[in-house]
Order: C-alpha cells, then structure tokens, then sequence
C-alpha cells in the first residue's frame, strides 16, 4: 500500500494482497475515524470511500481477468 496526498485528498494505491478492501485500513493513521466500509474495485480498478473521500487504485489491475478465474 503506498499513499500519496494531493491537497487534503487521499489517494491510495493497493495491490490484489490488500483485498478485499476496506477503508479506513489498519495502517491508517486514522483507522478509527469512520465505520468500516468495505469497497468493491475488482471489477474497475478504482473505489472512492463515500465517507472519507478516499481514493483507492488497485496497481495490478487486470480488466481481461476480473473476478479471479
């Protein structure tokens, strides 16, 4: 997971070991600051937190093989 802050806006980068996702992330600094939500990006690639704003990448994104079969 790498993270990089772009005027108060989050945007993180996750890898297919990070799934499934959730925000906030254990690693947050923040991790208690809203309810867990977990966000579906296998099928995208991408997932923005609807409490935080958040914006989640998934690096190894592969659009020809979603759903890991």
């Amino acid at each position: 997971m790498s993270s990089n802050s772009t005027h108060s806006k989050k945007y993180i980068e996750v890898s297919s070991k990070d799934l499934s996702l959730h925000c906030p992330m254990p690693q947050m600094s923040q991790w208690n600051s809203h309810p867990r939500v977990f966000l579906p990006i296998e099928k995208t690639g991408k997932a923005k937190c609807p409490y935080c704003g958040t914006e989640y990448v998934l690096i190894d994104f592969d659009p020809h093989h979603v759903g890991g079969h």
